[in-house]
């Protein structure tokens, strides 16, 4: 325990000594305050699983993987899942990961957005969405696709 708290105090005084580093420069420079971009203070760091053991993990893959199971729940929820005041939050959690490719985000917000959206703008990206995620190989979009109307 020692040991940790020990490196935690070395680490933290080595960014001081960066920050103060930086801030001379930069004052000498254009009179503003960098914070070094290599070092992040102690309370910035993730907790939790190591990163550096699973260099493949993101610390970002799993908020995005939450917001989505997130968002799915709420729209499946009988009573939470009719709400329009839900189904706006849930279209927000879903839009991130739509946009990055997750083929059930993409389903979810397409088919949202295509029938309880009353607008053409909403309509039109909502069957952008479902068109992505049928070519990805999701059913329940392209049963949606050959359902919509064709504009």
């Amino acid at each position: 325990m020692k040991n940790s708290v020990g490196k935690v105090k070395k680490k933290h005084q080595k960014f001081l000594k960066e920050l103060k580093k930086s801030h001379e420069r930069s004052s000498e420079k254009s009179g503003r305050v960098r914070a070094p971009r290599n070092v992040l203070p102690v309370f910035m760091k993730f907790r939790g699983r190591s990163t550096e053991s699973n260099p493949s993990a993101s610390p970002l893959a799993e908020p995005r993987r939450l917001s989505l199971k997130v968002a799915l729940w709420l729209l499946d929820s009988p009573r939470l899942g009719a709400k329009p005041q839900v189904k706006h939050f849930a279209g927000r959690l879903l839009k991130q990961p739509a946009r990055e490719g997750v083929v059930e985000a993409q389903s979810r917000l397409g088919r949202m957005l295509c029938r309880e959206c009353g607008n053409a703008r909403d309509r039109r990206i909502g069957h952008e969405l479902l068109r992505q995620a049928a070519r990805a190989g999701d059913h329940s979009a392209q049963l949606e696709l050959r359902r919509l109307p064709r504009d």
